[in-house]
């Protein structure tokens, strides 16, 4: 007979690669996010001790303070020229960042759930978007640069409405795989997917942004890859398109010379090689200190576009290798910090949207910095809380508040009995939250 008041705690019987760790023993069931790279799951009272969510929230703040500066000293010269006003570019850079805060905050505390039941809402809202450049493009209205990418929204500038379906295809895909989560092997399933993927990146192409359609395709793959997809499938798709985009990049327009220019840089460096020579020269120039804030010398008209798309040069010009190692610091910071909430996550779709949200940051930041140093081909994508823009920082900064989001609510979960099949690096969608059975005997 025991003592009054015990109770003894039965666990059902699991086999001995499975390691069960009891934390408290009355909570309710509830999964945890399958682990697809074999990432060890941290236990529910870790979650509640983790600051990870905060540790991201000063890091972007940090990030999006560096990139006023650098949009100021980058643009002061440009502006001057332009408009008279050195401090065209900044003051606006300013208007915007206030109100990518002021959505970065509104992300942070918006109902998960809500986002989930609107996933499929925002999609077509993207498409629409989308629909409407085309049009746009139709009827010649619009063109920046040889592109039609914008939408002209008089008082704001312009909106670009890709950077919208970058941020709803990764709800999007978060929603479906949960919801699909126990047939992602199969390849109909797969397709479905897929082919809503493939129509935002054909959508995109037309306007034409190769570049932007490439960074969502890889973004959205990596989310599929971690969720459980086959990597036959994943493989299989890029094999199909492999020849349309060979189609796109040598049958179509200038897209040719931006990989003959990748390939020999120095071919012509006062044509087509021009803007790479010029970022090497930049990037160069700096040192391992730098030549000092404000006093690029690269910016005065001959690197273009030094506060958008070569802001990374100008950071080395004037901060050299030790300011970009530090930028390259931040986001490898950011990578860390969105995986370990995205490990963390209270359910598996919180998992998909934490690591989405993620790759999404991080796939933009690589192909940036890869094309200022000569190691992609000019693409024309921003450097995510750095380059000058609006609708690009506004959708970043509603993606990282998502992000802080799906770790706050991970930190406030209660806790529960981990049982955790496998801590290497391997795909194995095995990790999840058992409620111990209590006796009274």
């Amino acid at each position: 007979m025991k003592a009054p008041g015990t109770e003894s705690l039965r666990l059902r019987k699991q086999p001995a690669a499975l390691a069960v760790v009891p934390i408290l023993p009355a909570c309710p069931t509830r999964e945890l996010p399958h682990t697809s790279l074999g990432l060890p799951v941290s236990s529910s009272e870790d979650r509640r001790d983790s600051k990870a969510y905060l540790q991201l929230f000063l890091l972007v703040l940090a990030l999006v303070g560096f990139g006023l500066v650098m949009v100021y000293s980058a643009s002061s010269g440009l502006a001057q020229f332009r408009f008279d006003n050195g401090h065209f570019f900044f003051q606006r850079w300013v208007l915007r960042a206030l109100v990518g805060v002021v959505a970065l905050l509104i992300a942070m505390h918006v109902d998960l759930d809500r986002v989930r039941e609107c996933a499929k809402w925002i999609l077509i809202a993207g498409f629409i978007g989308l629909g409407i450049v085309v049009m746009l493009k139709l009827f010649g209205v619009g063109k920046v640069r040889g592109a039609y990418r914008w939408i002209p929204i008089p008082g704001f500038g312009a909106f670009q409405p890709a950077d919208l379906m970058r941020l709803a295809l990764v709800i999007f895909l978060a929603d479906r795989l949960n919801h699909d989560k126990g047939a992602l092997r199969d390849f109909k399933d797969y397709v479905r997917h897929a082919g809503v993927v493939a129509l935002a990146m054909f959508l995109i192409v037309l306007q034409p942004d190769l570049g932007t359609a490439l960074a969502i395709g890889l973004t959205c793959a990596l989310m599929m890859y971690v969720a459980g997809v086959q990597v036959v499938h994943l493989t299989g798709s890029v094999l199909s398109a492999a020849p349309f985009v060979a189609f796109i990049v040598f049958g179509l327009g200038y897209r040719k010379e931006r990989v003959m220019t990748f390939l020999n840089p120095t071919g012509d460096v006062q044509g087509d090689g021009y803007q790479i020579t010029q970022s090497l020269v930049a990037l160069g120039s700096g040192g391992l200190t730098g030549l000092g804030l404000t006093k690029s010398l690269q910016k005065y008209f001959f690197l273009p576009e030094p506060h958008t798309d070569f802001v990374f040069s100008i950071v080395g010009e004037e901060l050299g290798l030790m300011g970009t190692l530090g930028l390259l610091a931040g986001f490898l910071l950011f990578g860390h910090l969105g995986l370990k909430i995205a490990r963390q996550a209270p359910d598996f779709y919180g998992f998909l949207l934490a690591s989405g949200l993620t790759f999404m940051v991080m796939v933009y930041a690589l192909i940036n910095v890869g094309v200022s140093i000569g190691m992609l081909p000019t693409t024309g994508l921003p450097l995510p809380f750095i380059s000058y823009g609006g609708s690009s920082l506004l959708l970043t900064m509603v993606g990282a508040g998502l992000l802080i989001n799906v770790g706050r609510t991970s930190a406030q979960q209660p806790a529960g009995i981990l049982v955790e099949e496998s801590v290497s690096w391997q795909r194995r969608p095995r990790s999840r939250i058992r409620t111990p059975v209590l006796s009274g005997r």
